[in-house]
């Protein structure tokens, strides 16, 4: 019952809001419901302000229910396919990912970001948004302050991504496969990516999902190089241990996958749980535009929304350089 209360208030809105977005996202299928969902859930953020009741149902809606979505979209493919995909994919995801790396520390310099703030904003866009950087300031011991900075800017761009990727694909006539990698590797967060690849197509949801996931397991080599770097002087037990910064739904997803190569989740079950995920999808988009502050990204100061609009913009490119180097595009 204790729980009840604490969810319900903040879960009623995003269901409400994916339920309309759902239905807006059928009638006019080039912008899609989880599009729909983020752009109902800003207005409704912005004028209902965040609410300190709606916070634990909103979160739950936003991390919870999307990382669900993901393991579902597990069982519609097997492992074979991820790996196939994963491999295929690896030389555009690795040099973007250098290109982020590199790229973010040049810029972060000649903005004058400060330091910890810059790292936060290219690791987010590196990786995986939100949680390389909850995983990275963790590691780093980064102050509240460059934290709440961060996320901020990779909220902005996120939102961004989920809007105008699908359409700029469409204006470059972008295959599924390719504007599954294009999105895999240069939206910031895992939620837009979903977002912006379900609206394209469901292969290219497909290809987006593994390159994203794959994406982020770079979180483990370099949240241990930052530990070490961070903690040279310190004994090696207060490092945290590699497999606690595997995502549990990353495995998850894998489970998943197992589970539809063996049979033990028939392929003709494939459209019903993409449709399930479609529509967990969209509720968890409704939560994360209620998320967002306009407020907050005024409070930002230009400098960090530079390094990461500029940043955003060099791995977008450099990804769809890479793919049409290596015959992917």
């Amino acid at each position: 019952m204790n729980a009840a209360r604490r969810y319900v208030p903040g879960l009623i809105p995003p269901l409400l809001i994916g339920a309309v977005a759902y239905g807006v996202g059928h009638l006019v299928p080039v912008l899609g419901g989880p599009v729909v969902a983020i752009l109902l859930g800003l207005v409704v953020g912005q004028v209902a302000g965040q609410r300190e009741s709606w916070k634990a149902g909103t979160t739950f809606a936003g991390k919870k229910v999307l990382q669900a979505s993901i393991v579902l979209l597990g069982a519609t493919m097997s492992l074979g396919q991820v790996a196939s995909t994963g491999g295929r994919t690896l030389p555009v995801l690795l040099g973007t990912l250098a290109v982020a790396l590199i790229g973010g520390s040049l810029l972060a310099r000649l903005l004058k970001v400060e330091q910890i703030t810059g790292q936060l904003v290219t690791y987010g866009t590196g990786i995986c948004g939100a949680s390389a950087i909850a995983t990275m300031s963790a590691v780093i011991g980064a102050p509240a302050t460059s934290i709440a900075l961060s996320v901020t800017v990779i909220v902005v761009y996120n939102v961004l991504g989920a809007l105008f990727f699908p359409i700029l694909g469409h204006m470059m006539g972008l295959s599924q496969e390719a504007f599954g990698l294009w999105a895999g590797t240069a939206v910031n967060d895992t939620s837009s990516v979903l977002a912006a690849a379900t609206v394209y197509g469901a292969t290219a949801a497909g290809v987006a999902v593994v390159v994203k996931l794959t994406r982020t397991l770079a979180i483990v080599p370099l949240a241990l190089y930052e530990s070490w770097r961070t903690h040279r002087t310190s004994e090696a037990a207060a490092r945290p241990k590699w497999w606690k910064l595997v995502p549990p739904f990353l495995v998850l997803f894998l489970v998943a996958a197992a589970a539809r190569s063996v049979g033990i989740v028939p392929a003709s079950w494939a459209p019903v749980i993409k449709e399930v995920a479609y529509v967990g999808t969209t509720i968890a988009m409704a939560a994360v535009g209620m998320s967002s502050s306009l407020g907050q990204v005024r409070r930002a100061g230009w400098r960090p929304v530079a390094l990461g609009g500029m940043l955003w913009v060099l791995v977008a490119g450099s990804s769809l350089l890479l793919q049409w180097v290596s015959g992917t595009l």
